[in-house]
């Protein structure tokens, strides 16, 4: 799909020395950068699936142990 957008002129530029530094196409890098935004800002998505995964395990819930991982996933970067 194509699709129009303004960027800041030194986004622009960094985005253009990348993509020739890569080897990648302009669009090619955007899109690798969307993809990786998104990720970053689904983490809901994955701690649902991994509460549905637990709940099917049947495993019983150990409250310092998700207290524990809860933590260390609010400190990562998705």
């Amino acid at each position: 799909m194509k699709t129009a957008v303004s960027i800041p002129d030194d986004v622009f530029e960094g985005a253009e020395r990348l993509a020739r530094r890569t080897k990648k196409s302009r669009s090619q890098l955007f899109s690798d950068a969307i993809k990786e935004y998104v990720a970053r800002h689904a983490s809901e998505d994955v701690t649902d699936a991994m509460d549905r995964v637990c709940a099917e395990l049947g495993n019983p819930k150990d409250e310092f142990v998700a207290s524990a991982a809860h933590r260390i996933l609010e400190r990562s970067e998705w």
